[in-house]
């Protein structure tokens, strides 16, 4: 059972309900254990639900731009067991707690950053991490409480994620990088692979 927060998690925007069990197969054999369907998705409580059924507590799903606590509820009733947001919203943080779900508020300055953790997240998404760059992590690493779990998400590819890791990095959201809707499985397995050996690396 995949319960703790690090290493990479799969961005699968705009993944298909039909081919998300298929799609995730090969990440998991690639390694991954963590698998995001963000809400702006085709159908993405399907996709979600499909996971969960198909998977169970094998890997962590996740619903990606969480935006609302309503949305909260629904991604617990389809599946999800970690709620990733864009931005700090105490009220979805709040509500993801109250459900026994993990939370990982998007955070762009220390101050976001430190109303998440007091407001109860779990882990914090630096977002975008590109824009942010390794110099941020850095810094934040710094003033942030030593057990704050900090994720690069946005623009990571092969060329920064050790370099955010090096910086602090528990772990980080690959999107565009690692998976677009259309691309062949065998475009996404070595993918995959190509992240899973760079971040072991």
């Amino acid at each position: 059972m995949v319960k703790t927060l690090n290493g990479l998690i799969a961005i699968l925007r705009g993944v298909q309900p039909s081919e998300v069990i298929a799609v995730a197969n090969v990440l998991i054999e690639a390694g991954f254990t963590t698998i995001e369907v963000p809400l702006n998705s085709p159908e993405p409580l399907k996709s979600i639900e499909l996971l969960s059924q198909h998977f169970g507590e094998a890997i962590l799903i996740g619903a990606g731009t969480v935006c609302s606590a309503r949305d909260v509820d629904a991604v617990q009733q389809a599946g999800a067991r970690l709620v990733l947001s864009p931005n700090c919203d105490t009220q979805v943080i709040a509500r993801t707690r109250e459900l026994g779900l993990l939370s990982m508020p998007g955070v762009a300055t220390p101050s976001e950053a430190f109303s998440a953790l007091a407001a109860g997240a779990h882990a914090l998404k630096l977002f975008p991490a590109d824009v942010l760059g390794v110099a941020s992590f850095k810094a934040w690493r710094s003033v942030l409480p030593q057990d704050s779990q900090m994720f690069a998400v946005g623009g990571v590819d092969l060329n920064n994620l050790l370099s955010f890791k090096q910086a602090g990095a528990a772990g980080a959201g690959l999107g565009s990088a690692l998976y677009k809707p259309g691309m062949s499985l065998h475009e996404l397995a070595a993918n995959a692979q190509f992240f899973c050996t760079k971040w072991k690396g």
